[in-house]
């Protein structure tokens, strides 16, 4: 009968080491749970403000001084030069416009050299298209042509961005802490499990 005793101990004992693990694992699922919402509401009503503001989109702007404010008055800010009928102008456009939308921190616009000529004289624009980068109104960088970008018509998205990058002009999210908590059986290249044969 003791050892019965002693066992039914053990089993209570056992019983509540889990029960107090179970605690444990749900108060830091709630916090972690909580916190994604907190960032969640954070990112919603960071995206409404810059969707105000026409982050998110290429905007083409058709004043001079209005671009000039601009680039001034935000934070980050890509410029395209560009004429109108310039093929090489349009291919930046598509890259410039896929970027515009993944980068909400930052303001992507663009500007017809016709209506620019100030700023074309003063920024000695002379090949196009011409990209320049702001930040807090100091330019970081100047592309010119696709030179910098493989001097192909047929460029990567990829390699505009890597020269944004390092601008310092659009930087990459950091990522929380539950999208860093990945199973082991997880790939690098994907976000699905791996399948067993």
């Amino acid at each position: 009968m003791p050892s019965e005793k002693r066992d039914l101990e053990d089993f209570s004992d056992d019983d509540a080491l889990f029960e107090e693990l179970e605690n444990e694992h749900d108060e830091e699922s709630n916090t972690i749970r909580e916190k994604r919402i907190k960032e969640i509401q954070e990112e919603f009503q960071r995206r409404n403000a810059r969707a105000e503001n026409q982050h998110g989109l290429y905007t083409d702007i058709t004043k001079e001084k209005e671009f000039m404010d601009i680039t001034v008055s935000d934070n980050y800010v890509v410029g395209h030069f560009y004429h109108k009928d310039f093929r090489r102008c349009k291919i930046m456009d598509t890259h410039l416009e896929t970027l515009a939308q993944r980068y909400y921190d930052t303001r992507f616009i663009k500007i017809d050299v016709q209506n620019a000529p100030f700023l074309v004289d003063k920024l000695q624009i002379k090949v196009l298209p011409c990209v320049i980068a702001w930040v807090d109104g100091c330019a970081k960088t100047k592309i010119v042509g696709f030179d910098e970008l493989g001097n192909t018509d047929s460029f990567q998205t990829a390699a505009l961005e890597l020269k944004l990058l390092h601008a310092q002009v659009i930087r990459k999210k950091k990522k929380t802490i539950a999208q860093e908590k990945k199973s082991i059986f997880q790939s690098a290249d994907t976000d699905s499990e791996l399948e067993d044969d």
